[in-house]
């Protein structure tokens, strides 16, 4: 393993380069690809299609990292195994650069070179695009289909009334996940007004709309003093929101933010010292706890599915692992929803005994994580339903690290996140309103 600064970079840029090459090699007939009845060595092609370049660059490496251990891990105890031998998995980097179009453009080059799983979560609006676009190409190429398996694209009707066979999602959807966040909000009685902000798109649209709801209908002496979105992606200085955010004389705001657009809006409130609680999706990585420094301390609140700073030995396990594969803080953003998503992908295929898209979405369907995959970190089960992982969710608080319950820093910031409350799968799991059409 490569320590030296600048080494590990160089590291990831030479895979990168390898990875997209092997994009253009030759690959198997769609029969001989889709089929383990004959033994293979051609690797199980993953597609990642994300926002490698752009604003969002950085929260699209920072999974790349993930989902590239996740695949290290399983072929380093040999790769998938299938009747006709086993098989490694080679996770392909496509750029998006984050818009619909480019990510449309190159789900037809994957599907083109008969990759049947693809990769991709960060934006609702993207998935959304890549579900549609799946339906129809199934449809009308079966020897060519390909499933959508997503980490982070939480916008909940995407399994509900747009839900589809072709589709997993692997995070918590956002009205689960607002729920647990609300659950804490509702314990601060000495909260009394609240600023909703947002990105302009169909998750941030669907987060103010139902955090206003959960607050009247939780803590009906809550002010709600602002409700606002911004363009997604597009805003240099966050500057005029938290103006208005200081004189709104609100305590705390509700953000569904990701990337640079949270880095920024907690940076500008920090800069006019506005004292403020944040109640975040996000709010645990990519720059936020070093923006906000000692202001974040017991003021920032996260909801995940899983963090590093729970103290069982499993997750410390999982942690020490990870930070000796990536040792630069920068890339410290380990998330075991993107681990899971991988090892119950390879648990379907083996359960399937193929890599045939259709047998392995229908693998997928019901399956509970190996309790030995993770080292028992994390567990989960995928509802048959509407194709909506189930799992506990953890709502944690920002604090300096050495702090009790505080072990682990952020990306070497010096602030870490210690547990507030943590929800079974049970208390999270949600009705739905997916009436999903399977293929015969």
């Amino acid at each position: 393993m490569c320590s030296k600064p600048g080494a590990l970079r160089r590291l990831s840029l030479a895979a990168a380069a390898a990875l997209s090459t092997a994009l253009s090699a030759t690959v198997l007939p769609a029969a001989a690809q889709n089929t383990a009845s004959a033994p293979s060595a051609e690797p199980v092609r993953l597609a990642l299609i994300e926002a490698l370049s752009g604003p969002f660059a950085n929260a699209g490496e920072a999974v790349f990292r993930n989902l590239l251990w996740a695949t290290e891990r399983v072929n380093a105890r040999g790769g998938v195994k299938l009747p006709g031998g086993a098989r490694k998995l080679e996770l392909v980097r496509m750029d998006s650069k984050g818009q619909a179009d480019e990510a449309l453009t190159l789900l037809k080059n994957a599907t083109d070179k008969q990759i049947g799983f693809v990769l991709q979560g960060n934006s609702s609006s993207v998935a959304s695009a890549l579900i549609d676009a799946l339906n129809k190409h199934n449809e009308r190429e079966p020897q060519r289909r390909a499933v959508l398996l997503n980490y982070s694209a939480v916008e909940p009707s995407l399994t509900n009334e747009r839900c589809s066979f072709w589709h997993f999602r692997f995070d918590a959807h956002a009205d689960m996940r607002l729920n647990a966040l609300m659950s804490v909000l509702q314990d601060d009685k000495a909260l009394k007004k609240v600023y909703l902000i947002g990105q302009d798109y169909s998750f941030g649209q669907n987060l103010a709309k139902q955090a206003r709801a959960q607050i009247q209908a939780r803590r009906p002496d809550i002010e709600i003093v602002g409700d606002e979105l911004h363009p997604m992606g597009r805003v240099k200085d966050f500057m005029p929101y938290a103006t208005k955010i200081r004189a709104s004389g609100a305590q705390a705001v509700v953000t569904g933010n990701w990337g640079n657009d949270l880095t920024l809006l907690v940076k500008a409130t920090r800069e006019l010292g506005v004292p403020l609680k944040y109640y975040t999706f996000y709010g645990n990585a990519l720059g936020a706890p070093a923006a906000l420094g000692d202001a974040g301390v017991g003021a920032v609140l996260a909801v995940a599915e899983w963090q590093p700073n729970l103290g069982d030995a499993p997750s410390e396990a999982l942690v020490s692992a990870f930070h000796k594969r990536f040792p630069d803080p920068r890339d410290d953003y380990l998330h075991a929803r993107m681990q899971a998503l991988v090892e119950l992908l390879a648990q379907a295929m083996e359960k399937a005994r193929s890599t045939d898209p259709a047998a392995v979405a229908r693998a997928l369907e019901g399956l509970s994580l190996d309790a030995g995959a993770l080292g028992g970190v994390h567990q989960g089960t995928m509802r048959a339903a509407d194709h909506q992982f189930q799992q506990p969710l953890v709502v944690s608080l920002m604090d300096k690290a050495g702090t009790p319950g505080v072990r682990h820093d952020v990306e070497g910031s010096g602030y870490g996140f210690r547990t507030v409350r943590r929800f079974d799968a049970r208390a999270l799991e949600l009705p739905h309103t997916c009436r999903m059409t399977r293929p015969e």
